[in-house]
C-alpha cells in the first residue's frame, strides 16, 4: 500500500469510529449525557471528552503548531494517566455542569479538523499512526461503555425510560451441543498481524489438558432454572467474597431483573420487556457465572480453552462477524439487546473465563503514558472474552481480552460453560 493510501485509509477509519458514536448519542438529550448513576460509570459527556482527549494529549499535543481548545480540558478529562496528571475524582464527574454538551461536541469537531488535516502529511502519519490506531480502539471501548453507562442510568429512572424505542432481533433457540478439544501444546495471544492491545501479547505456548466447551452460550431458561432451585440461597454454591456480595446487596436474580405480576421482567434499551427463556443470560458477575457453573456440575472455560476452542471452531475470522455487534444492530434497526445464544463464539455478551487477569509471560508494557492503558489493571479482575452487542464488529477478535471485577454486573456479560 502507498503512503497516500495509507493516509486515506486511516483519515477514513477515524471519521467512521467518531461518526458512530455520534450516532449511538444522537437520541440523547443534554440531561441524559450529564446523569452518572453509580461510581462505576460515567457521563456519557465525559465519555466524549475523554475519548476526544485522548487523541489531542498523545497526538495533536505533540505538534509543536498545535493549540490546545481549552487547557482546562487535559485534568477534566484524564482518566487514570498519572504520567500527564492529576484528574479529576472518577467519582464527581456527575456533579459539575460546565463544559455543557454543545461545548464538548465543538472540543469533537475542533480535534477532529486539526487531525483530519494532518492526516493529508504522510509524515504526520508515519509519526502518528500506531498512537491514532489505539486511539480508535480506545473510541470503540468508549462507545460500549456509553450504552452500558446510559442503560444503568435509565434503569436508576422509577420511569424506566427508553434509550431507542426499537424492535428485539429474532432469537435462534438452542441445543445442548458441545464441542471436545484435545490435549496438547497450543499458542495463544496476537501473532502479530495486524492491531492488538499490548495485554494480548507476548505470543507464547500453553499446554492444555483435554476438555469439552459448550457451542451455546448460557441462557435466561437456564438461570431460571437455577434461581428456582434456590440459587441465590445456597451458600455452597458460591465463592466466599460472592456470597458476601449476595447477602450485603440483596442479589436474587441478575441485574436489571424484577418480578413483575408473577413473572420475571428485564430492563433493555429498548425498554421493560418480559424475560425470554432462549435469549442469552446477560449482566451478571462472574461470582453468578461461577455459582451457576457449579450448580449445573460445570466449569468456566479458562481463557485459553476459550481463545483454543473458538480458533478451532472458526475456520476464518469472517464468522466472527456473524454475531449481534452494536453496528450491525444499529444497521438493521434492532434494539441493542442479545437475542442469539448459538451461532458462534463472537458477539451477544461478553463471556466471563475462570482466568484472573494477569501478564503473558515476557510482557512488558509501551514506554511511556501509554503503558498505563493495561498492565497497571492486572490485579483483582477476571478476563472475559468474545464481544458483545455493544462491541462494534471490527473492535473483536479471539486474543482480545476484556477484564472487570468478579462483582461487576453492568456490563452486557455472561457466559459458556465447560468441563
Amino acid at each position: 500500500m502507498n503512503e497516500n493510501a495509507a493516509d486515506s485509509s486511516l483519515s477514513k477509519q477515524f471519521e467512521s469510529v467518531r461518526r458512530f458514536t455520534d450516532r449511538i448519542t444522537a437520541s440523547l438529550s443534554p440531561e441524559d449525557c450529564m446523569v452518572q448513576s453509580m461510581e462505576d460509570a460515567s457521563p456519557v459527556r465525559w465519555h466524549l471528552a475523554h475519548g476526544t482527549w485522548f487523541f489531542e494529549t498523545f497526538v495533536l499535543k505533540q505538534e509543536a503548531d498545535y493549540t490546545v481548545f481549552d487547557k482546562h480540558f487535559s485534568y477534566l478529562f484524564n482518566s487514570y494517566y498519572n504520567a500527564i496528571g492529576e484528574q479529576f475524582p472518577r467519582p464527581n464527574r456527575g456533579t459539575i455542569s460546565r463544559p455543557g454538551l454543545d461545548c464538548i461536541r465543538e472540543y469533537r469537531r475542533y480535534v477532529d479538523r486539526e487531525l483530519l488535516s494532518r492526516l493529508q502529511s504522510p509524515d504526520f502519519v508515519a509519526r502518528h499512526a500506531e498512537t491514532i490506531t489505539v486511539g480508535l480502539n480506545h473510541e470503540q471501548q468508549h462507545q460500549e461503555l456509553i450504552l452500558t453507562d446510559i442503560k444503568n442510568a435509565l434503569a436508576s429512572n422509577p420511569m424506566l425510560p427508553v434509550y431507542e424505542d426499537r424492535e428485539f432481533a429474532p432469537s435462534n433457540g438452542t441445543t445442548d451441543s458441545w464441542a471436545e478439544i484435545t490435549d496438547g501444546k497450543y499458542d495463544v495471544g496476537h501473532d502479530g498481524d495486524g492491531f492488538c492491545f499490548d495485554n494480548e501479547l507476548p505470543r507464547h505456548t500453553v499446554f492444555l489438558p483435554a476438555f469439552r466447551i459448550s457451542l451455546n452460550l448460557t441462557t435466561c431458561g437456564q438461570f431460571i432454572e437455577f434461581i428456582n432451585d434456590g440459587g441465590y440461597e445456597r451458600p455452597e454454591l458460591w465463592l466466599s467474597l460472592g456470597w458476601n456480595a449476595v447477602k450485603e446487596r440483596s442479589w436474587n436474580a441478575p441485574l436489571y431483573w424484577m418480578r413483575r405480576d408473577g413473572r420475571w421482567m428485564q430492563f433493555t434499551l429498548a425498554g421493560l420487556t418480559p424475560v425470554d427463556p432462549d435469549w442469552p443470560i446477560c449482566h451478571v458477575s462472574y461470582f453468578e457465572a461461577d455459582a451457576f457453573a457449579r450448580w449445573a456440575g460445570k466449569r468456566l472455560p479458562t481463557e485459553f480453552e476459550w481463545e483454543v476452542a473458538c480458533r478451532s471452531l472458526t475456520e476464518t475470522r469472517a464468522e466472527a462477524n456473524t454475531g449481534q455487534f452494536a453496528d450491525k444492530l444499529f444497521a438493521g434497526g434492532y434494539a441493542i439487546h442479545p437475542t442469539l445464544s448459538s451461532g458462534g463464539f463472537f458477539g451477544s455478551v461478553w463471556q466471563w473465563t475462570a482466568s484472573s487477569y494477569q501478564a503473558y509471560p515476557g510482557y512488558r508494557p509501551p514506554p511511556g503514558a501509554i503503558g498505563e492503558y493495561n498492565g497497571k489493571f492486572m490485579c483483582n479482575q477476571y478476563v472475559l472474552r468474545g464481544g458483545s452487542v455493544a462491541t462494534s464488529q471490527s473492535h473483536i477478535r479471539d486474543t482480545y481480552r476484556n477484564f472487570f471485577p468478579a462483582d461487576a454486573r453492568w456490563q452486557f456479560s455472561g457466559f459458556r460453560l465447560a468441563e
